[in-house]
């Protein structure tokens, strides 16, 4: 009767007074009023609510716990002034951006023990080089990491870049299996135990290298990260704030450029992903 009376355009009200008394009992009364307020509920909502029909999720602005409330001194903010709280929340703002350069290693020799880049891999690893070089960026510092593939890499590009470049590394952002992928793939099952380990590892090493500036920064910095694609791809889920378990749906070239921008305010963008531009066809490869 309700969708009938919808059809025609009778009035809800108007059509449940119409067989209100026509029910043999009060039970069946208030059930059949039951189900007209949840249709018409249903039917306001589906006209009138946005959200409804675009299911978002929220963005995390203190994703690194570095909002200016979680950097005060709480002790000398409680018994600060006014005026003495505003200049101690100023010295807990970022106002630096922070460009990440996240860089994949080589082709390698898959067979080999070392895993060491092949000539293919070092001629590549030489033409990023030069291409950071041309870039006109003034780099501040290059993390490397301790695997020879990355290694290797790293240095290449190094020969490319100042001397004076600050440079490291950093076993931390070695290869591994970050997390479980959606959907499964059946050529690459680690065991449980090693997503066990390797997962947290990751994560402590996201958590340590991705956040904000520091408020002490006060210019912009432009940062070489030379390491692995699991490991990129997993950065970059996790930077913007998308499902982990989709790491494994992107596919990185070898010597490929990611380019992660974080601003003051927290807010992350990608300006590039898997830049492999500066290859001619012959030098692509994605092992």
């Amino acid at each position: 009767m309700i969708a009938k009376a919808l059809r025609v355009g009778i009035p809800l009200t108007f059509a449940s007074a119409g067989g209100f008394y026509l029910l043999e009992n009060e039970d069946r009364r208030q059930n059949f009023l039951r189900q007209v307020v949840a249709l018409s509920k249903s039917i306001v909502t589906s006209r009138n609510d946005f959200d409804d029909h675009f299911p978002r999720g929220t963005w995390n602005d203190n994703w690194d716990f570095r909002e200016p409330s979680q950097l005060l001194d709480r002790k000398k903010y409680d018994k600060a002034t006014d005026e003495e709280r505003k200049t101690l929340e100023d010295e807990c703002k970022a106002t630096a951006t922070r460009n990440i350069f996240l860089i994949r290693h080589g082709q390698y020799h898959l067979d080999s023990v070392e895993k060491n880049l092949t000539p293919l891999g070092r001629q590549q690893a030489d033409v990023l080089g030069k291409r950071l070089a041309e870039s006109g960026i003034k780099f501040d510092k290059l993390v490397m990491s301790t695997m020879t593939r990355a290694t290797e890499t790293a240095n290449i590009i190094l020969n490319h870049l100042p001397e004076t470049l600050p440079k490291s590394s950093c076993s931390q952002i070695e290869e591994g299996p970050p997390y479980p992928p959606v959907p499964d793939v059946s050529h690459w099952k680690p065991p449980h135990s090693e997503f066990f380990v390797e997962s947290a590892r990751i994560e402590s090493a996201f958590r340590k290298h991705f956040h904000r500036a520091p408020p002490t920064q006060k210019e912009d910095s432009y940062e070489l990260y030379v390491c692995h694609a699991n490991v990129i791809r997993y950065f970059v889920c996790r930077a913007l704030q998308f499902p982990p378990e989709g790491w494994l749906r992107m596919s990185l070239g070898n010597c490929s450029l990611t380019w992660v921008v974080i601003r003051p305010s927290g807010r992350v963008t990608i300006r590039s992903l898997g830049d492999i531009g500066h290859f001619p066809p012959a030098k692509i490869s994605f092992t």
